[in-house]
């Protein structure tokens, strides 16, 4: 067992040594693959794909984001662990999940994959045991920057989305949607939380994340779920309600596939003129630097997305084995590219009328950063401008600065909200900050 861990690794070392050295550099810019249009790249199956990933450094002393023009940027908190998500209460109190990944299986499918993706965890910063808590912030005197800081609710299973629904905060953890009695103004809870209803999640949990909101009536909870692999290469019966949209009723936890064929569909929100459920969504890696490009799409009751067998829309993915033009020819093609590889993970529309004109009426939405592309793309907040509840017009950015200029990562974009003051809150996982951007 030991000896083949160790070739594993080593196997896995050698691997990206290689394919760093000898993957191709893009030259299309990823906002060229951006839009509601793109124009799509011919795949590029290499045997060894790109892999560039930006070592973590963190933020020095007096370091932040780098603002557009326009607004400023400070941090609303600091020395957090790992923060990755966030949900702003109707008090104003901010709640942020410190979190990471659960437990992996000792043998996963591909060893040697496995290691090294671990490695990959390690070296951008990804590898820190999850904390496994809410975590409150409160801002007493308005000044932007929190002064309060309390453990809400511990001892949770790598908790992500949370929304409030009457005297119940319901809590996404990596396994299960459960729930916590709440009274405004709660700064620790400690009653067991109880579940509501069984989420997809071992043995592998891939894509461990499950974001969480409510219906504005608040009859029913959507969840999303995403792949268990990255083209279904372990097969489909691990993937069973994943890579998809859940639909949960409040008050029995029965549960139903509202749309699928989303391969990771984290970020979801309710678009305010219309009304409509919209998701940022990570496409599928290894086909090349340019190559699918992750999205911003409404989502439609019923609709499928393309997941494993096609990518946005009709593009078939010849590595899935047996093909399907029958689930092909349903895939519906989303809304708005966002770009190769950024890993699109936050989503939250503009509200109120602090920010600047030009982002009154559209998403933000927080870039991650790639790990697969040279160079990198992503490591960002941008802001899509909409028009009669759709998304229309260039992507423009927010946030930058997240990458030194010897492409280290001060720190990874993650979850965005809107502050009830209407500023903007972004957490930052590896930065371990929540940033207020703010006229």
């Amino acid at each position: 067992m030991r000896v083949r861990l160790a070739f594993s690794i080593l196997a896995a070392c050698v691997a990206a040594v290689i394919a760093t050295s000898c993957a191709q550099k893009s030259e299309i810019a990823p906002e060229s693959v951006s839009g509601p249009s793109p124009t799509l790249a011919a795949p590029d199956k290499a045997l060894l794909p790109t892999v560039k990933i930006s070592p973590v450094v963190g933020w020095k002393a007096g370091e932040t984001p780098t603002p557009a023009t326009g607004v400023q940027v400070n941090a609303f908190a600091s020395g957090l662990v790992h923060p990755r998500w966030l949900y702003v209460l109707p008090n104003g109190d901010v709640l942020v999940a410190e979190t990471n990944r659960p437990p992996t299986p000792d043998e996963p499918a591909n060893p040697i994959r496995a290691a090294f993706m671990n490695k990959a965890f390690a070296k951008a910063g990804a590898d820190v045991p999850s904390p496994n808590r809410i975590t409150l912030l409160r801002d007493t005197d308005g000044d932007g920057v929190a002064e309060t800081r309390t453990v809400l609710v511990a001892n949770l299973f790598s908790p992500f989305g949370m929304a409030l629904v009457g005297d119940r905060l319901f809590i996404a953890n990596a396994d299960a949607l459960v729930w916590v009695p709440y009274k405004e103004g709660d700064t620790q809870i400690t009653m067991v939380p109880q579940r509501l209803a069984q989420l997809p999640g071992a043995p592998r949990n891939h894509h461990w994340t499950k974001s969480l909101i409510a219906s504005p009536d608040g009859s029913k909870f959507y969840v999303g779920v995403g792949s268990n692999s990255n083209v279904a290469e372990n097969g489909l019966d691990i993937e069973d309600n994943r890579a998809a949209i859940l639909e949960i009723d409040a008050k029995t936890g029965a549960s139903r596939v509202f749309a699928s064929g989303l391969r990771n569909p984290v970020g979801i929100a309710w678009e305010p003129s219309s009304k409509v459920l919209f998701a940022v969504v990570n496409e599928r890696d290894e086909l090349g630097n340019d190559l699918v490009p992750d999205y911003l799409t409404s989502v439609k009751d019923g609709a499928f997305y393309g997941w494993p067998w096609s990518y946005y829309g009709a593009h078939v993915d010849t590595r899935v084995k047996p093909e399907r033009p029958d689930m092909v020819a349903k895939a519906i093609a989303p809304d708005y590219a966002l770009g190769p590889h950024v890993a699109s993970l936050g989503l939250t529309f503009s509200a109120g009328d602090k920010m600047p004109a030009a982002w009154r009426n559209g998403a933000f939405i927080g870039l991650h950063g790639s790990w697969n592309r040279d160079p990198q793309s992503g490591y960002k907040v941008i802001f899509v401008p909409f028009a009669n509840g759709k998304p229309a017009g260039e992507q423009q950015e927010v946030l930058t600065g997240f990458l030194d200029a010897q492409d280290n990562a001060r720190g990874r974009p993650v979850g965005v909200a809107m502050a009830k003051d209407g500023a903007l809150l972004v957490a930052d996982d590896v930065g371990n900050a929540v940033w207020r951007v703010a006229p």
